[in-house]
């Protein structure tokens, strides 16, 4: 194992009231690391934006977070869910799930509270003792023999946060990384702006909007969420239309059976990591 600590220079980039940056650009053999770092006003996060131009072969590039948490499990998301994994490696069991196969986020908490490694790309996870790793790039020449060379660009963050991951919202923080607000300046114009700007949303913190598209076979919209917390929950849902009909369907928006609504409005019970899946069409 290396560190990748040539660092050719640091610089202040961005110094505001809204976030400040620190550009760092590094060397590896014959790559280069350019990396800025961004801190928050109002956001308890640190994000890590890459580019990198990676020459190498054979050779994996791992960011690792020493942290100071006692926990012997860590969580992971995966799709419609979580997982929990040991972080030791006491059996061969352990030793041979050394990386965990996660989504937009993997959290590390004690009692009273935890850290969170946030990305918007990159899916391989280990963390051992109290050890955060996320594997970056890993430049096999099979069955590719260039395979992530040349230029990347990705971001990670740190999120350190009171209580466990349900109270800290972390799947929260983890989409607002991966599906960012845009902004957009426009000149004044005729129209009339509406009290709620959200096409859809839901009254239960750990219940998550996965999918909102048309419907395969008619003009309805399909949503699609799940939970995400192993609780019972009682859901409200309002969308920013007024709605004919609401029908859930299962996977493949086949109708299972037809939902009382309410203007816009309308109410289902969802169990634990269960996925549901709705057709609505409009008024």
């Amino acid at each position: 194992m290396w560190e990748v600590d040539d660092v050719e220079s640091i610089e202040v980039i961005e110094q505001g009231p809204v976030r400040a940056a620190l550009k760092i650009k590094r060397r590896f053999l014959d790559s280069t690391i350019d990396q800025v770092m961004y801190l928050y006003q109002d956001i308890p996060r640190i994000d890590f934006a890459n580019v990198i131009d990676w020459k190498e072969k054979h050779i994996l590039l791992k960011a690792a977070f020493p942290v100071d948490i006692n926990a012997d499990k860590a969580t992971y998301e995966i799709q419609y869910g979580n997982v929990e994994r040991p972080t030791h490696w006491n059996t061969s069991w352990d030793y041979a799930r050394f990386e965990v196969c996660a989504h937009k986020w993997a959290d590390l908490s004690e009692g009273g509270y935890g850290v969170s490694l946030l990305n918007d790309c990159k899916y391989g996870h280990d963390i051992k003792d109290s050890i955060m790793r996320l594997t970056l790039l890993k430049s096999a020449t099979s069955p590719n023999v260039d395979a992530d060379r040349e230029i990347h660009q990705f971001t990670y963050s740190l999120y350190p946060h009171a209580g466990g991951w349900k109270e800290s919202q972390v799947p929260t923080m983890a989409y607002s990384l991966n599906c960012p607000m845009y902004t957009k300046l426009e000149d004044a114009h005729e129209g009339e702006l509406p009290a709620e700007l959200s096409l859809v949303n839901v009254d239960q913190e750990n219940v998550i909007i996965e999918v909102v598209k048309k419907a395969e076979d008619s003009e309805a919209i399909i949503i699609r969420l799940y939970e995400c917390y192993n609780m019972r929950t009682k859901v409200n849902c309002q969308f920013f239309h007024e709605l004919q009909r609401v029908a859930e369907c299962d996977l493949m928006e086949n109708e299972i059976e037809e939902i009382n609504s309410q203007g816009n409005h309308f109410a289902f019970d969802i169990k634990p990591y269960e996925i549901k899946t709705f057709k609505l069409k409009l008024k």
